[in-house]
């Protein structure tokens, strides 16, 4: 009967809500979870998408390149940006939080970002080098100094004073995610309280913790039949204190 009632579930979540609701979902019907939320908690968000379709639009303004939306995808493989999550409990269901955007790793993910772009620059440039019957040396090396013979800089600090903005400002993620507070728990939804001066003063938020991961979705919706569909999950991994 169990295994019947997985596969209606599942079926129904990949019609409506695809593989992140349906992971969340299988750990809510069919593994106990923990309600302790206790403890310092890192989450690692994905700008690849995002990287991607900035770089993606900007190139296709230049006459005579061909690049899809894939490749671009697969240049930036990788690119995320920590947030730190902490709970501190002051009864079962109640407790104090912090909440940030580790500023070192947005850095590191816009050099990371930029540098993949460069390179992706270098092809593309050597394409178009080739096509214009350009017969010098085509290597990155060799493209990186003809960009900076024009342009007076690196490829990758031109491509970030002139080129797109490839992650989204940190003062929007950080208004997004920073905050301290007090939180409680009532079953399955997480409130957060902010203490002033927050984009959103409270937040509720579905959540699921099982072992060392913390699903928090930020709403809920419902199609037309009434299922609920999580929306916005962002997942969360515990830190082990050291010994």
């Amino acid at each position: 009967m169990k295994k019947k009632i997985k596969k209606v579930v599942f079926t129904l979540l990949f019609l409506t809500g695809g593989i992140s609701v349906v992971f969340l979902a299988y750990l809510h019907f069919f593994f106990s979870v923990d309600k302790d939320l206790s403890g310092e908690w890192t989450a690692d968000l994905d700008m690849t998408e995002q990287a991607a379709i900035a770089a993606f639009s900007w190139l296709q303004d230049i006459e005579g390149v061909s690049v899809s939306l894939e490749e671009m995808e697969d240049c930036m493989r990788g690119l995320t940006v920590q947030v730190n999550l902490t709970f501190e409990p002051t009864s079962r269901r109640e407790g104090t939080f912090h909440c940030m955007v580790v500023q070192e790793s947005y850095d590191a993910c816009t050099q990371a970002a930029y540098g993949a772009f460069a390179a992706a620059f270098w092809e593309l440039l050597a394409e178009r080098l080739a096509m214009a019957g350009y017969t010098g040396s085509m290597d990155e090396e060799a493209i990186e100094a003809l960009v900076t013979e024009t342009f007076g800089m690196p490829t990758d600090a031109y491509l970030m004073s002139y080129g797109p903005e490839l992650l989204p400002p940190l003062e929007e993620l950080q208004a997004h995610y920073d905050g301290s507070g007090t939180y409680k728990t009532t079953e399955d939804i997480l409130t957060r309280q902010f203490d002033g001066g927050g984009a959103a003063v409270t937040r509720e938020e579905y959540y699921i913790r099982k072992d060392s991961s913390l699903l928090l979705s930020e709403g809920t919706e419902e199609d037309g039949s009434g299922l609920s569909l999580a929306q916005d999950l962002v997942l969360y991994t515990l830190q082990q204190s050291a010994n």
